[in-house]
């Protein structure tokens, strides 16, 4: 049956349900987790009020930026591989030359990678107000592809490193990840879900993008700060 798995799932629930898990994976996100309940000062009350990795290090720095960093990558790893078991334990009757198992494998990575992130930026249950999606999405690159991960980090840490300008080095994240993706997997279907995915993570950066043309972003510092821009 078309659209039917051997188990019996149809496949657009199959879907469904890898969007749900994908998204309440994405909810936990790590500094707003560290910061209320832990240190009982939500990150979203300081800096640039957004609930991302760099804000947190601006605002409290210590070790448990490391706790942030292991939240937010073990939940991307989660989705990603949760959704792949959940398409291969039912992989489709269906097969045809734009349905093979290398499409289904990057459909549920890319469709896991889509809901993840919308789960970190608006988790539903911190008010839907949630951080910007790097380390998360970068995470998601490496699990994907060498070369995606390549490009993506590479420009990221040039960036960075050469401005410090965190922001700068997101922006090339987002912008660059559905064109290295069109590049490694021209399909239609997956370039579609990565250029929403990059779209995404350049949107949550718009009013960084605002401050660098302004030329008043906050450079990156090692020095932990009650201010920031991240």
């Amino acid at each position: 049956m078309l659209g039917l798995f051997p188990n019996g799932v149809p496949l657009p629930l199959l879907i469904a349900v890898t969007a749900v898990i994908a998204y309440f994976c994405g909810c936990f996100n790590g500094a707003v987790i560290v910061s209320k309940y832990i240190l009982r000062d939500d990150v979203r009350n300081h800096g640039s009020g957004n609930a991302g990795l760099t804000n947190f290090y601006r605002t409290f720095g210590g070790a448990l930026t490391f706790v942030v960093i292991l939240t937010d990558v073990l939940k991307a790893v989660v989705a990603i591989l949760v959704a792949k078991q959940l398409f291969f334990a039912g992989y489709t009757i269906y097969i045809s030359a734009a349905q093979t198992e290398e499409h289904w494998r990057l459909f549920a990575e890319y469709w896991a990678a889509l809901w993840c992130l919308l789960g970190h930026m608006f988790p539903c249950m911190f008010h839907f107000k949630g951080g910007k999606g790097i380390l998360s999405g970068g995470t998601i690159a490496i699990m994907i592809d060498w070369r995606i991960a390549l490009v993506v980090w590479g420009g990221f840490l040039l960036l960075a490193i050469l401005t410090r300008y965190v922001s700068l080095g997101s922006v090339w994240a987002g912008a660059s990840f559905p064109f290295i993706s069109w590049y490694c997997y021209p399909d239609p279907v997956i370039v579609a879900l990565a250029f929403v995915l990059g779209g995404l993570v350049v949107w949550q950066h718009r009013a960084n993008i605002g401050r660098l043309i302004r030329g008043n972003e906050n450079k990156f510092s090692f020095h932990h700060k009650k201010e920031g821009s991240q």
